[in-house]
C-alpha cells in the first residue's frame, strides 16, 4: 500500500511541476511583448484577431468577443495596423466565427477591404501558424485578452514567428485563469513534445496584394 501511495504521490508531484513549468515557459516567452497601452504598441502591417463565440451559452453577448472587436478597431484607427486578419472556427455551417467578426468590425467602421478571413483558426496554434504559412506573415500583432495573447506569443516563438500583442480588456480574470492552466499545458505539449501542426494549411493568400499593386 505504501508503494502505491508513493507512486501516486510521485505522479502528482510530477504533474504539478510540469504545470508550473508550462506556465513559466508561457510567461517568460511573452514578457515585454504584450501591451495594455496602445501608444507603446509597435506598428505591424497586420493584426491577427483571435476568434471566440459572439454569444455566451444561454444567450447574451460574449464580452470577450466584444472587447476583442473594440481593441481591433482601435488599433486600426490609431494606425497601429493596416489590415486585420480575423481567425476563427468555421467547422459548422451555422457557426462562422470569422464572418461574424468581420461583420462586427465593419459595423465599428473598419473598411471591409481591410479585413481578411482565416476560416481554419480552430485553435490558437492553427491561427498563429497559418498566419505565416498561409498568409505569409513573419511578424504580426495578435489581438485578444492578455492570457490568450501570452499563449499565442509562446506558440509563435516555438515556430520562429515574431509576435507582439495588444491586450483587450479581460472581463473575468478569475474564471479564465482556471481554464488557462490547462490550455497552457496543452500548448506546451503541442510545441515541445507532440510537434502538433495546423489541421489545415492551403494555398497562399497575400494580404493587401491588390492595394500594393
Amino acid at each position: 500500500m505504501k508503494k502505491i501511495i508513493l507512486f501516486l504521490s510521485s505522479i502528482f508531484i510530477a504533474l504539478v511541476v510540469f504545470i508550473v513549468h508550462c506556465n513559466y515557459e508561457v510567461v517568460s516567452a511573452s514578457r515585454g511583448r504584450t501591451y495594455d497601452n496602445i501608444e507603446n504598441l509597435p506598428y505591424n502591417r497586420v493584426g491577427v484577431v483571435l476568434g471566440t463565440s459572439k454569444y455566451i451559452v444561454g444567450g447574451g453577448l460574449n464580452r470577450y468577443y466584444e472587447n476583442r472587436m473594440k481593441a481591433a478597431r482601435d488599433l486600426f484607427f490609431r494606425g497601429k495596423v493596416d489590415y486585420l486578419l480575423v481567425s476563427g472556427d468555421n467547422a459548422l455551417i451555422e457557426y462562422n466565427e470569422p464572418m461574424r467578426m468581420k461583420k462586427s468590425l465593419v459595423k465599428l467602421g473598419v473598411p471591409e477591404e481591410k479585413i481578411y478571413l482565416d476560416y481554419a483558426g480552430f485553435r490558437t496554434l492553427d491561427s498563429v501558424v497559418r498566419a505565416r504559412e498561409v498568409f505569409g506573415l513573419e511578424r504580426f500583432t495578435v489581438i485578444s485578452q492578455k492570457f490568450h495573447n501570452e499563449r499565442a506569443i509562446y506558440i509563435g516563438e516555438k515556430f520562429g514567428i515574431d509576435i507582439v500583442a495588444y491586450n483587450a480588456e479581460n472581463p473575468n480574470k478569475t474564471r479564465i485563469k482556471r481554464r488557462e492552466v490547462l490550455a497552457r499545458v496543452k500548448a506546451c505539449l503541442d510545441v515541445s513534445i507532440l510537434n502538433t501542426q495546423p489541421k489545415f494549411l492551403g494555398d497562399r493568400i497575400y494580404i493587401g496584394e491588390e492595394e500594393d499593386n
